[in-house]
């Protein structure tokens, strides 16, 4: 089980507000993305590992925030950066 769940269940009372409407890097070099996700800790939008430049990865490994969660439509769930694990998020 993952040890951040708590955090996850804890960000369904306390929402965190997207920084962007896209991938704030992407947006930024003019880049494109795959998929897009949110990091529960900050808000933080960055795009997905199947995109080119892995902005949700690079914004773990900077910051230490261990979960993010899928921004795709009818998508519930998040990843744990620490714990390498899916969480399924109830809707």
């Amino acid at each position: 089980m993952c040890q951040h769940l708590s955090d996850a269940a804890r960000s369904r009372t306390r929402p965190v507000t997207p920084s962007s409407l896209g991938c704030k890097e992407c947006l930024e070099s003019g880049d494109r993305w795959v998929h897009l996700r949110l990091c529960l800790t900050c808000g933080h939008v960055g795009c997905c590992d199947d995109s080119q430049n892995r902005h949700a990865m690079h914004h773990f490994l900077t910051t230490q925030h261990p979960l993010m969660t899928s921004l795709e439509p009818d998508e519930n769930w998040s990843w744990c950066y620490i714990d390498k694990m899916f969480i399924k998020i109830p809707p």
